[in-house]
């Protein structure tokens, strides 16, 4: 079935809810006419005010036949959720025909009779010394009326105003107190949330907003992070109120005696929306966090260091320190316990003092030098090199230099034998008399 068929099979609407005016007021209005509107139509209607335009919201009669009509009951249950006699609903109107392409034109042409009304009544206010601020101006398609919306905190003698501006624009000119939060409601655009004000959306009936909502949902008691457009607590404050007051009756208080897994504990702090209790233990005094459900009797937990319980109670365990904690908690803490342990390792190497190094230095050159060398009158010949250097090496006989990287083997071969042995000691040049051939097999014992 085409789109056609289905429209041309719906039966008009008898009786519309629609919204008017800058507050967003609701009404429900009978409908005579042919049409068959839709939700966000323009409409226009006759209300206590005049003829003004009006946007469709959705129908209250079942032979409509649109998915979207509700049912009376359920448009009365709404209002009465929302604030009850406190709601804007009216019932006196009419709507008279769907909105034209005149009469949008003739709407949006009201823009400008706004800015010069607004104009005019600032201009007579500041004349007559009226201590009142003027938020808006808002005249309706019929020009039945103006009406003007403005603030102040004390009462206002405005009847020669509204005679200056009646005889100005010949119409009724209407002036109606507002406060701050309809003050927003009415020049408020967005909120720090990204979206349009509660009050401009869908708030109909602004209930006040204590600081205990705020202090029971843990919120920030700053008042520039908690205040709306308004100046006062963001109505959000009260959208949670109830849940948190019913998930709050189920922790218990500050200082209660409470039982654990690991023993008996006083209640320290807690979190209402994970229902999480933290516990200061009485026998070491340390805290842990528990959930609501895991609490139990003081006098029948666990004790501490004792696999028995009480009767009715559980076996006790030890304290488990990472209780709670997610996985990606867990590797954070072993790669922090890993890089400190290096960090230490480093440290300590680093935290001999310069004497220290010193002596270090002179013991293992004590370890290298040989024998001979170290004892020189003790007329002890020196004990035989552990190796012979291989007859005919150039350069050992007559004690000139080896070449370097020989050198550097030998130092290898020194480090992989421990040292001070000794093979380890300089040799293989003149005695220490200065007289006489070298000794034999000193050809790998030179001096290094």
């Amino acid at each position: 079935m085409s789109d056609d068929e289905v429209y041309a099979r719906l039966e008009p609407p008898k009786t519309i809810v629609v919204k008017f005016g800058y507050l967003k007021w609701v009404g429900e209005f009978p409908h005579e006419g042919t049409a068959k509107p839709g939700c966000g139509s323009k409409l226009v209607a006759r209300t206590t005010r005049g003829t003004e335009i009006v946007e469709m919201l959705t129908t209250t009669c079942s032979n409509s036949g649109c998915g979207k009509s509700i049912s009376r009951r359920e448009m009365l249950d709404y209002i009465e959720n929302s604030g009850g006699r406190d709601y804007p609903f009216h019932q006196k109107g009419r709507i008279l025909r769907v909105a034209t392409i005149e009469d949008l034109n003739k709407q949006s042409g009201l823009e400008a009779v706004k800015k010069e009304c607004v104009k005019a009544a600032k201009a007579h206010i500041l004349e007559l010394g009226l201590k009142m601020k003027l938020v808006e101006a808002e005249p309706i398609l019929g020009g039945e009326q103006i009406t003007f919306y403005y603030m102040s905190e004390e009462r206002i003698d405005f009847r020669d105003l509204v005679q200056r501006l009646a005889s100005q624009f010949q119409t009724r000119i209407e002036m109606r107190q507002v406060g701050a939060r309809d003050e927003a409601r009415l020049v408020a655009d967005y909120e720090r949330c990204g979206q349009h004000c509660c009050c401009k959306n869908f708030l109909k009936v602004l209930k006040p907003v204590s600081m205990r909502s705020a202090k029971v949902q843990k919120a920030t008691l700053d008042p520039l992070k908690i205040s709306g457009r308004c100046g006062r607590l963001m109505c959000c404050l009260r959208y949670e109120d109830q849940t948190y007051k019913e998930l709050k009756a189920n922790l218990p208080s500050r200082n209660k005696r409470v039982g654990t897994s690991e023993g008996p504990g006083v209640v320290v702090d807690s979190k209402i929306l994970v229902q999480l209790v933290l516990v200061r233990l009485e026998h070491n005094s340390k805290e842990i966090a528990v959930p609501v459900e895991e609490l139990m009797d003081p006098d029948k937990c666990p004790r501490p260091r004792d696999g028995s319980s009480h009767e009715g109670g559980h076996p006790s365990f030890e304290s488990d320190p990472l209780r709670g904690l997610s996985e990606e908690e867990l590797e954070d803490r072993a790669d922090q316990g890993r890089r400190s342990s290096g960090k230490d390792d480093r440290r300590g190497r680093g935290r001999r003092s310069p004497q220290q190094r010193q002596e270090g230095y002179r013991r293992r050159s004590q370890e290298l030098e040989p024998d001979h060398q170290t004892q020189p009158d003790s007329g002890s010949a020196a004990p035989p090199p552990a190796e012979a250097a291989p007859s005919g090496t150039p350069g050992q006989a007559d004690g000139t230099q080896q070449p370097k990287s020989r050198r550097r083997r030998r130092r290898r071969r020194r480090r992989g034998a421990g040292g001070g042995g000794p093979d380890s000691g300089a040799g293989g040049g003149p005695d220490p008399g200065g007289s006489g051939p070298p000794s034999s097999g000193g050809g790998d014992s030179g001096s290094g």
